[in-house]
């Protein structure tokens, strides 16, 4: 399994960006998919995912700001991020996880970086 994330950049806070994560090879074995961040100093932490039943998941802090869709056709998760803070600034990297086989695989994270 491949993820190529893109659409990472700088914006003003309360700009928008959008980021996406393309998803190839054994795809069959991913059952969730999401976007996680890592800040400077700080752990990695989730900000989006689709559950296994196709609901979703969003961190307290961007609920109302950010949203995750999904292109099954394009393989593709998009994260838009809207009203966007300084505090929203880190790498972001994608996520696909398989039950079956109990493995995380990442993206290469893209930055995104606000200011204020």
């Amino acid at each position: 399994v491949q993820l190529q994330a893109s659409g990472g950049g700088l914006v003003q806070a309360g700009g928008s960006l959008r980021l996406s994560c393309a998803a190839s090879g054994s795809i069959f074995s991913i059952n969730r998919m999401g976007w996680y961040r890592q800040a400077p100093g700080k752990q990695r932490e989730l900000v989006a995912a689709f559950t296994s039943g196709g609901s979703t998941n969003y961190a307290d802090s961007v609920k109302g700001r950010f949203t995750i869709s999904r292109d099954n056709a394009k393989n593709t998760v998009y994260l838009q991020m809207n009203s966007l803070k300084p505090e929203d600034t880190a790498v972001y990297y994608c996520n696909g996880f398989g039950i079956a086989t109990d493995y995380n695989y990442w993206g290469q994270g893209t930055q995104v970086t606000v200011s204020s």
